[in-house]
């Protein structure tokens, strides 16, 4: 019937707005000088009878161009079921939105309790769970700050060793980003603060301040070894004490540039807070740590190398004294039979 009278779908969508939606009227001045928008609709009891819905006059074109108005019962059957206010796309295939606001809790929080939800959920076929929105926008920052400490981490052990001439070396001065790792976690528990993209930023930069004192120790024990040919014990109790005044110069006067920004005191100051508590709470550990580990684990890597040059020491004299005999291998050439001794 409606196609017949050339009413679409689209106008009689149109008609229904006011009735449903409703329809601005003009503005009204209350008695308190208020300016207020005016709406007007059906009211709630006579969008739910069927018999006033058939009622609502649906405007068509008469024979002759003139407009007519017409009840929609004649061209609609109204009845009274579920369905959706709109269907969603996405990449093509039909979707279901669920959206919440978080409160008082922390995104990741909130999001593990829901993931765990979902996974008692037995999916029909063809169904599956997608995040989006800050979900989906959090893990994207975390992959790329993560990928960013990694590329951080790895360019920093290789600028080392180019520095040292030494794969070992540079590892004990790589211990001591993790010693970092410590205080941050500690620092954001006792401030509640929690694990966001300030705070990951704040360990990215104390991977640079952390192995600053590593190389300080490492390094002049090296020179110690070297130029003035004491132990390397010795070398490195000399080194933890002659740089423990600038170690501790360069920790006391990072510490006080950020409490200001660890404090959050001001307008959006809150935002950048754990950048400056986990910068704090990373120098600290880091540099009470760094002061027993590092010269322990540098201790342990050079006894672990000077354990293995010794033992191919040996097996270079071993093999140089006795010598394998070329009758045993009367097919291989001179090159092979030195090759394999």
């Amino acid at each position: 019937m409606a196609g017949t009278l050339g009413v679409s779908i689209a106008q009689i969508a149109q008609s229904l707005r006011p009735a449903f939606a409703g329809i601005k009227a003009g503005d009204w001045e209350d008695p308190s000088a208020q300016m207020r928008e005016v709406n007007v609709r059906l009211a709630p009891e006579a969008r739910q009878r069927a018999a006033d819905l058939e009622q609502l006059p649906i405007v068509v074109t008469g024979p002759d161009g003139s407009p007519r108005t017409l009840p929609l019962g004649q061209i609609a059957t109204i009845t009274q079921s579920l369905g959706p206010a709109q269907v969603s796309h996405l990449d093509a295939d039909p979707v279901v939105t669920v959206e919440a606001n978080t409160s008082g809790r922390p995104l990741n929080e909130v999001m593990k309790d829901i993931n765990a939800k979902i996974a008692k959920i037995t999916m029909p076929n063809g169904v599956h769970v997608t995040q989006g929105g800050e979900a989906k926008d959090q893990a994207e920052v975390f992959g790329r700050i993560f990928s960013a400490l990694g590329i951080a981490v790895m360019l920093m052990y290789l600028i080392l060793v180019m520095q040292f001439g030494s794969f070992l070396e540079p590892l004990a001065i790589m211990v001591s980003l993790p010693l970092s790792l410590i205080g941050v976690m500690l620092a954001l528990m006792f401030t509640n603060t929690t694990i966001n993209i300030m705070s990951l930023i704040g360990v990215i930069l104390l991977m640079g301040i952390v192995a600053k004192n590593a190389i300080l120790l490492i390094d002049f024990a090296k020179w110690a070894r070297e130029k003035e040919g004491l132990p390397r014990r010795e070398a490195l109790i000399q080194a933890g004490a002659i740089r423990l005044r600038p170690i501790m110069m360069t920790t006391l006067a990072l510490i006080a540039g950020m409490i200001p920004v660890a404090l959050g005191i001001g307008e959006g100051a809150e935002f950048r807070a754990p950048l400056g508590r986990a910068v704090i709470g990373g120098v600290i550990t880091s540099t009470l740590l760094t002061l027993v580990v590092i010269p322990t684990f540098y201790e342990i890597l050079d006894e672990w190398r000077e354990w293995v040059l010794t033992k191919l020491g040996k097996y270079k004299r071993r093999t140089a004294e006795h010598p394998i005999p070329k009758h045993l291998l009367p097919d291989a050439s001179a090159s092979q039979v030195e090759k394999l001794a």
